[in-house]
């Protein structure tokens, strides 16, 4: 699993004397009142253009990239089956279908991540570490106590793979895994997302968007995005975020949230949001789709 903020403004208001034509001082007090009583500029909203849409996918999750290769998480199956049933595919930057099974015999895949030529695949209680020159499973690496493996990502040189099922993180990587970070803030914890030495996170539990600097400590920037998915670092510091059943949010850099796109009565399926170059790229669980958006002032 991508600046548009203006700052305030405050226009302060001139007095003059009505039966003057010089104009009187103006009193510390009345400069204070109209800095006050002046409008502020609210930040800029951006707005999402739909660059392209390829069908052909299977209840797609997650996205991960590698130069001008889109690898997306094809589930297939049920969200918590070992069925055998899942698939990875591989899309180009435009949306062209390279590979629609890449590699097969996967349960529920879901989130990926791209380290050292090899592409890890979070599989409801396990993790796949793929050699992508070879596209074969060196290894799978069942997590002990697992309740619903979900996103990937590469933070400062390491892999994350987060747990909704237990508002857990790990650390893993082609030898093996650890818990990272565990929080009761962190109930349904699902997106993971970089940015230089921060840690993006997204729940769905409280529908929240958190930062952390891998000491333990987890600061809240918003909430109220129930079911967040993916998340996505604008230029201007704000965020886009998805939340599964359907929506889009854009976040400030201040915290407040706006829905940008709300498809939960087509229905389209809103999941691991990830941004790509200028593009913003969308799995579509329902019904069966990859989206890439473009961000527009």
């Amino acid at each position: 699993m991508s600046r548009l903020i203006l700052l305030p403004i405050l226009a302060l208001a001139a007095c003059s004397q009505p039966d003057s034509s010089e104009s009187a001082p103006v009193a510390p007090e009345q400069t204070t009142q109209a800095a006050e009583a002046a409008p502020a500029q609210t930040a800029a909203i951006p707005a999402l253009e739909q660059v392209w849409v390829t069908a052909g996918f299977s209840a797609p999750e997650g996205v991960a990239a590698e130069g001008d290769i889109l690898y997306i998480s094809n589930v297939a199956g049920e969200a918590e089956a070992k069925d055998g049933e899942g698939w990875i595919s591989r899309v180009s930057l435009d949306g062209e279908m390279i590979d629609e099974r890449w590699v097969e015999g996967l349960n529920a895949p879901k989130g990926l991540g791209v380290r050292d030529g090899k592409l890890f695949v979070s599989d409801h209680d396990a993790y796949h570490v793929i050699d992508i020159a070879t596209a074969t499973i060196e290894n799978t690496y069942p997590v002990e106590g697992a309740g619903f493996l979900n996103d990937i990502t590469i933070w400062r040189g390491d892999v994350y793979l987060s747990d909704s099922g237990t508002a857990r993180i790990f650390q893993i990587d082609v030898n093996g895994y650890k818990e990272w970070l565990a929080d009761d803030r962190l109930g349904g914890v699902n997106g993971l997302t970089p940015d230089g030495d921060r840690l993006l996170i997204a729940t769905m539990g409280s529908g929240s968007l958190f930062e952390t600097q891998g000491d333990g400590a987890l600061t809240e920037i918003a909430t109220g995005m129930e079911n967040a998915d993916g998340i996505a670092l604008l230029d201007d510091g704000s965020y886009v975020v998805s939340s599964w059943p359907g929506q889009i949010w854009h976040v400030s850099a201040t915290g407040e949230t706006t829905e940008l796109e709300n498809t939960m009565d087509d229905p389209i399926l809103q999941n691991d949001l990830t941004r790509v170059g200028d593009l913003i790229i969308v799995p579509n669980w329902e019904p069966g789709t990859l989206t890439a958006w473009r961000v527009a002032d």
